[in-house]
């Protein structure tokens, strides 16, 4: 089926197009205007690429169909287990599509080595264990590696983490790195990670530490809608000591975004969604990246660079080369909204249209937060 949306004003990436016209062909994006069975009059909409969330932990099927409703096409799974649940939930037609990160690796004793399956099968001893735990990961179908530093506390020492990075390395994968501290991400960068994820909440990334990570063209997604959560006064204490530390702050999340930005530093959106019944806040899969762009323009980006951190960025950072632009031959992955989210962030929010893989879905409608 071919359909023909017409007076919709891409955005191309930098900025919005005069209104124009884009064909949908099956699951992709078309150019050929022949033989289009329907058309849809977008009256002036603004057609942005299919949304892609950096960071959560998809609990099933009914996550996806939350996620789509409100315009996420795609997602980066940061730590699942065991890999047939992960596969259970890979490439279901006209759902979220994700990758994901398997099993992370993690230290015994450390706060997430508590996690049920996960804490199980992440725990690495040593760097001698390096080797065959990438190894493991990827054959059984992880996209990239996700290391857990949980410093301060029992985390993976600095030789196992340069042993992990390594060896993904030396086999073409990513590693992504979990760092709620200075000392953690001093560490993965240190290690030559290629993203950190979460920021430091005891003291912000200071200039030296931003320069180091722009000069290696790492990536940052913040996930400061959990970093809000975390550092709320309606967080139990022990919660912000168990996850965090003693005296986080929101305020040292803000300003690391706000020092990566300056410096040059890709930042993706990402949000840290998950039903663990033991993690902070009260946020859901879909509407939680709505928060996080928010949050991000409020920490400094722009709203062009917001929309990136949420479509251009992540496909491209993490090698999804057919989805993240309004381009032919793409994905047919695309939200319509009303409204300029160029002029103001939260009209994101305002969808009237999701197709994923060119399978239309009903919006959810989000009411925008003053």
């Amino acid at each position: 089926m071919r359909t023909a949306l017409h007076n919709v004003r891409v955005f191309d990436g930098r900025q919005l197009l005069r209104p124009g016209t884009v064909l949908l062909d099956g699951d992709r994006i078309g150019s050929d205007p022949e033989g289009v069975t329907a058309v849809i009059d977008g009256e002036g909409a603004v057609l942005l690429p299919g949304l892609i969330d950096a960071h959560l932990h998809v609990n099933g099927r009914s996550a996806l169909e939350r996620l789509v409703r409100f315009g996420v096409t795609s997602a980066l799974d940061m730590a699942n287990a065991p890999p047939e649940f992960v596969d259970s939930m890979r490439g279901i037609r006209g759902l979220t599509d994700i990758r994901s990160a398997g099993t992370a690796a993690l230290a015994p004793g450390s706060v997430h080595s508590h996690i049920p399956e996960i804490g199980r099968r992440g725990l690495i001893r040593s760097a001698a264990e390096a080797e065959r735990f990438v190894t493991e990961r990827f054959a059984e179908g992880s996209n990239y590696l996700k290391i857990l530093i949980d410093l301060p506390g029992p985390s993976l020492d600095r030789a196992t983490v340069d042993a992990l990075v390594a060896t993904a390395h030396r086999l073409g994968r990513l590693v992504v790195a979990h760092a709620l501290s200075y000392e953690a991400a001093e560490m993965a960068q240190a290690a030559g990670v290629d993203a950190l994820t979460h920021t430091p909440l005891d003291r912000p990334l200071d200039r030296p530490a931003a320069d180091r990570m722009a000069a290696a063209d790492r990536m940052l997604i913040p996930t400061l809608a959990m970093m809000e959560a975390l550092t709320s006064p309606s967080t139990p204490p022990q919660m912000v000591e168990q996850w965090a530390m003693p005296g986080a702050s929101y305020d040292s999340a803000r300003a690391s975004v706000a020092a990566a930005y300056r410096a040059g530093v890709p930042i993706l959106a990402g949000t840290d969604t998950n039903t663990d019944v033991e993690s902070a806040g009260n946020f859901s899969f879909g509407d939680s990246l709505h928060h996080e762009l928010e949050l991000l323009v409020d920490a400094g980006l722009s709203t062009v660079d917001a929309l990136r951190a949420a479509t251009v960025l992540p496909a491209e950072r993490f090698g999804l080369h057919d989805r993240g632009a309004v381009t032919p031959g793409r994905r047919a992955d695309l939200v319509l909204v009303d409204g300029d989210p160029l002029h103001d962030i939260r009209a994101v929010r305002s969808i009237s249209r999701v197709w994923c893989g060119g399978i239309e879905h009903h919006p959810a409608r989000l009411a925008r937060q003053s």
